[in-house]
């Protein structure tokens, strides 16, 4: 098995979790609905409403991560970065996921792991409302999304240290990106002619122009 095929392996697995934890999001968007509906509307409200929603949203914030990370998604201050060769920032890549990225986050999971186990230990229950909700799986998903992030850092490793031995950085598993990030890319590619360029971009803005008269028409009508 080649190495692009082992990234390109950890990368969907990353996907695949961030994909499906995704879905919590309709969870959470039903899970407020009802309680909006509780609350104003029968005058019923639920207590545990709020640890609930917090759980389903830190979950979903957590099993992320690594698919963020797999998609080069995560924010950074590129303004020197960018302009960078690609050994400089493969060199600079591998020096932050040695010294800072890897301990950081093998502390998470060896942290988050004694967390979980003494919360099932003791059958941990919230204390931000009377009569919380259970949290001892909540915490669970702590040293398992740290764990799925290490195993996509150490992807990221691999691929800083084939950049410095080619001069490029491997490919990574593509995904669905915001029109202005395909913009960029497309604008600073060497392998893209610039007919091509000129046309993607053009269908980019026209799709950008498009959802602003769907948001202006929308705005109208209310």
């Amino acid at each position: 098995m080649s190495v692009q095929r082992v990234l390109h392996f950890v990368d969907g697995v990353s996907t695949f979790v961030g994909k499906a934890a995704a879905w919590l999001i309709i969870g959470l968007m039903l899970l407020v609905c009802a309680e909006v509906f509780k609350r104003y509307i029968l005058n019923m409200p639920t207590a545990w409403i709020f640890d609930a929603s917090n759980m389903l949203y830190g979950s979903l914030f957590m099993l992320c991560g690594a698919y963020t990370l797999a998609q080069n998604a995560h924010v950074r201050g590129d303004f020197l970065y960018s302009s960078m060769r690609p050994r400089t920032q493969a060199s600079l890549d591998l020096v932050l996921y040695l010294v800072f990225f890897i301990p950081g986050i093998a502390a998470l999971v060896y942290a988050g792991a004694d967390y979980a186990a003494d919360s099932w230990r003791i059958n941990e229950h919230s204390n931000v409302t009377a009569d919380g909700p259970p949290v001892y799986h909540f915490k669970t998903v702590i040293p398992i999304a740290g764990a799925l992030v290490l195993f996509q850092g150490f992807a990221e490793i691999v691929r800083a240290v084939v950049c410095l031995k080619t001069g490029e950085w491997p490919s990574r598993l593509k995904d669905v990106s915001e029109t202005d990030v395909i913009e960029e890319q497309l604008a600073h590619s060497e392998y893209v002619d610039d007919e091509s360029k000129k046309r993607a971009i053009e269908g980019a803005s026209r799709i950008d122009e498009i959802a602003r008269q769907r948001g202006m028409g929308s705005e109208l009508q209310s």
